[in-house]
């Protein structure tokens, strides 16, 4: 572990800390799940372990569905530990607001149909933000952080998966949050068919209706 605490610290997440060290002459990522103390030991090893496993098996299989990820390079298990290619270019998150209008629309389009390549193969990222696409220098979109990602293929998970995205553009990026949003739509409609992404707008929409829902019943109470 010492030559992933000597790294520099990019992020520290509830779930994992990123760090950015030298490997073998190169630049990485080492993702590490630390130890969570409120959890019970036994079943924090095992959450450890499954998502440490099931994160790089995650990022191959959307890899050959074609969507770019880091090439993962070393797992370590004992450690809880994830060495990864590190992805010069920058968040999409920074970027949005900085470019043209037609060039967010391709974007976003672009976004899409990678999510929509990912749905089509069964996995679902589990947390679809800006923040975790990554444009490189040859105008390739990566996508990173799998770590909350499952394999399914239910209607509800894939709604779920882009009923996030749709928040964190609002949150975000609130003054082209719709625009955005209906790019990214018809890049997934492009790769699934119009059909199936109108499927998940009904669902995206139901569950915004539950959400409505929940919350007016809080404010009743």
């Amino acid at each position: 572990m010492a030559e992933v605490t000597s790294g520099t610290l990019l992020k520290k997440g509830a779930e994992a800390s990123l760090f950015l060290t030298e490997w073998h002459g190169r630049r990485v990522i080492v993702k590490v799940r630390l130890p969570k103390k409120y959890r019970p030991t036994e079943l924090d090893e095992w959450i450890r372990r499954y998502r440490t496993a099931h994160e790089p098996e995650l990022m191959h299989e959307a890899k050959l569905a074609g969507v770019p990820t880091p090439t993962i390079f070393l797992v370590d298990m004992a450690n809880a530990a994830i060495t990864m290619e590190f992805v010069e270019g920058k968040q999409v998150k920074l970027l949005l607001g900085d470019i043209s209008k037609e060039q967010r629309q391709e974007l976003c389009f672009r976004i899409g149909e990678h999510i929509g390549k990912l749905h089509g193969h069964g996995i679902i990222h589990g947390d679809l933000t800006t923040s975790n696409m990554i444009l490189n220098g040859e105008g390739k979109v990566f996508l990173v952080d799998f770590g909350l990602g499952e394999k399914n293929t239910e209607l509800e998970a894939k709604g779920v998966d882009l009923h996030l995205m749709k928040r964190a553009l609002q949150s975000t990026h609130y003054e082209f949050a719709e625009e955005c949003f209906q790019n990214v739509m018809r890049g997934y409609a492009a790769v699934l068919g119009e059909q199936d992404a109108k499927s998940v707008l009904e669902k995206i929409r139901e569950i915004e209706r539950r959400g409505r829902y929940v919350a007016e019943r809080r404010e009743e109470a």
